[in-house]
């Protein structure tokens, strides 16, 4: 059974505690659903980057597909999946853009390379063959050889803000534990329910 608290994410840190200890690979891996502008879903894995009482919030170049896609239509859904755990936790609500001084300070901590890479990648475009990417790479190492490398202006972060957490637990004979948090706005009370499986 899933012990039901007060607060979703108080139970949301202690699973993902857990799936810290026990997943070999980015326990921050979660899939974000987005809407295209026609109104097909879209789906990709991006890492968490943090999450409060505000949301959970991941960074990614705003001029790539699902960049485009949640400025455009801003809400989508996340899934956590802790196979080790056999576990899952599923999000949805709006989503905003994170301030250009938060984007800044994460942007920061980034591995050299991967603020190299931020800037050289045109993320989601067609993409000739390796050495275009190898090259654009190259030419961005040497305009920033020296000194930190600043965020890119189409770079930064989005927060997507809960209205309904889904706790799944892994039963035997698949009837599994769901237990649902919903609230009509953010800042509002949390209610829940058991859901069948």
């Amino acid at each position: 059974m899933i012990r039901e608290k007060p607060d979703p994410l108080a139970l949301f840190g202690d699973w993902y505690a857990e799936a810290g200890k026990s997943e070999p690979n980015d326990p921050e891996a979660v899939a974000l659903a987005t809407v295209g502008p026609d109104g097909t879903p879209s789906v990709r894995m991006v890492l968490l980057k943090g999450y409060d009482p505000s949301g959970f919030v991941f960074y990614t170049n705003y001029e790539s597909r699902k960049g485009q896609h949640l400025l455009a239509h801003p809400k989508a859904a996340l899934l956590f999946h802790w196979k080790s755990l056999r576990r899952q936790v599923r999000l949805e609500g709006p989503v905003s853009q994170t301030t250009p001084e938060e984007a800044d300070a994460y942007f920061a901590t980034r591995a050299r390379g991967s603020q190299i890479g931020a800037w050289a990648s045109a993320q989601s475009r067609p993409l000739e063959g390796r050495f275009s990417l190898e090259r654009r790479v190259a030419e961005v190492t040497a305009r920033h050889a020296v000194g930190k490398v600043p965020r890119p202006p189409y770079w930064s972060g989005f927060r997507l803000t809960p209205l309904l957490i889904e706790f799944w637990q892994d039963g035997a004979f698949r009837l599994h534990d769901r237990l649902e948090y919903s609230r009509g706005a953010p800042g509002d009370s949390w209610t829940t329910r058991t859901l069948f499986p």
